[in-house]
């Protein structure tokens, strides 16, 4: 559905995006990932023809962006991370109007704006002026305008941007449920949202594409290092000392509160010193509170890609 070759965009000698290359199968939800900055957006405004590239190759349903636009862009429907509405216009007249622009005429276009009203939950608010609404109904119409169309692709850069956590469970679950009849290419900061929701992960940093995996192959393969918590009475002994000695230990970290030594201890990847760290406990007499090993996630994963340098 998206392919994407050896793209590159410069402002005034500053390079956004440099060589990027990658594909998006039809079916596929895709969490487009990487810190401010890193080119997220010059490549999606690239991909919705937005802005012109400086080189490279990008195409949406087998049609060039830059040469064939028009009809790359029927098949987009593409959310902005500042969606451009029209504030003096109504939800229903606006929805309308865009329906029109995009090619809806008559039946099709009144069921159409009926149909995205209710995915959306915009309809209780279809006759308020667009300038009225909060940012949270603003965002949803912008969504329900992208999807009018009912578009091959979506593009969706922060759909949750502003909404608060009941709708922002609302989004996610809209937005698994348009996977089953859409494409989708999603940025979002909220990576627990990726988790739950993409079947496929890209990270971007500096311009350039960092990994490209499931969430759960990046949080299994990519994550160098993980983390196990002690909590624990260790009496005069220091259990940095001791717990650093123990083979796959990177570092260890600890506060004191009524008595009780909390350790954040840091190991190697796929390294699991919790049966050893339990022996030491036993031979000092120690007395153990919690020893537990801390579930990886993607956030741990994006940021040992995107601060590997630092």
């Amino acid at each position: 559905m998206i392919k994407v070759e050896r793209l590159t965009k410069k402002y005034a000698g500053v390079t956004a995006i440099s060589n990027l290359s990658f594909e998006v199968a039809k079916g596929e939800i895709v969490g487009f990932l990487g810190p401010n900055g890193a080119g997220k957006s010059t490549t999606m405004r690239i991909l919705s023809s937005f802005l012109p590239a400086t080189s490279g190759f990008a195409s949406i349903a087998n049609y060039d962006v830059f040469k064939e636009s028009l009809k790359a862009r029927a098949h987009l429907g593409y959310l902005p991370e500042n969606v451009p509405l029209y504030g003096d216009m109504r939800v229903g007249e606006y929805l309308r109007y865009r329906g029109s622009l995009k090619g809806l005429h008559g039946k099709r276009l009144r069921r159409r704006v009926d149909t995205v009203k209710e995915l959306c939950s915009v309809k209780e608010v279809e006759n308020r002026l667009i300038a009225n609404l909060s940012k949270g109904y603003r965002q949803r119409v912008g969504l329900a305008e992208a999807l009018i169309h009912e578009p091959d692709l979506l593009i969706l850069d922060e759909p949750t941007i502003g909404l608060d956590p009941n709708q922002i469970r609302q989004v996610r679950e809209l937005i698994k449920s348009l996977g089953e009849r859409h494409t989708i290419l999603l940025s979002t900061h909220i990576l627990s949202e990726v988790e739950m929701t993409c079947t496929r992960v890209i990270i971007i940093n500096r311009g350039q594409i960092e990994a490209s995996d499931t969430p759960e192959n990046l949080v299994g393969q990519i994550r160098t290092s993980g983390t196990i918590r002690l909590e624990a009475i260790t009496g005069t002994d220091d259990p940095v000392s001791w717990i650093e000695k123990i083979p796959g230990v990177k570092s260890v970290i600890t506060s004191e509160e009524d008595g009780w030594r909390r350790c954040s201890i840091r190991v190697e990847a796929k390294s699991d010193p919790r049966e050893a760290i339990y022996r030491l406990a036993v031979d000092r007499q120690w007395v153990v509170r919690e020893l537990a090993q801390e579930r990886a996630t993607l956030e741990d994963a994006f940021v040992e890609l995107t601060h590997k340098d630092n």
